[in-house]
């Protein structure tokens, strides 16, 4: 009787983890990227947000375009929370007719 022997060698494995290996190096910079780019888009909404609260404040209270509101003129009348930037970075609210920023600069920029 013959027996026969059922299984892999050890060079197929050897292909099946470094293909494994190639498909993660490809992968994982991807999902970096992606995930730092959902990081920038979020900032900009705030700072959309941010904007929107600050005409709203300019409109109700009568002010011009040079009137810099408080944090407490906008929070939590206009807008419900103090929004935070996903990446770390600050926000500055700045006059009415300038855009607010983001201390990170860059792409976090209206």
């Amino acid at each position: 009787m013959r027996r026969s022997k059922k299984g892999f060698t050890l060079i197929e494995i050897m292909i099946v983890v470094l293909i494994i290996a190639v498909l993660l190096a490809i992968a994982i910079p991807n999902f970096m990227k992606a995930r730092e780019t959902s990081r920038t888009k979020a900032c900009v909404a705030n700072l959309r947000q941010i904007d929107t609260a600050k005409v709203q404040w300019a409109m109700d209270q009568k002010k011009v375009g040079t009137d810099v509101p408080a944090t407490t003129d906008l929070y939590p009348t206009y807008v419900k929370a103090a929004p935070s930037c996903p990446s770390g970075g600050t926000y500055t609210i700045g006059a009415v007719d300038t855009n607010p920023s983001c201390s990170i600069g860059g792409s976090h920029t209206l």
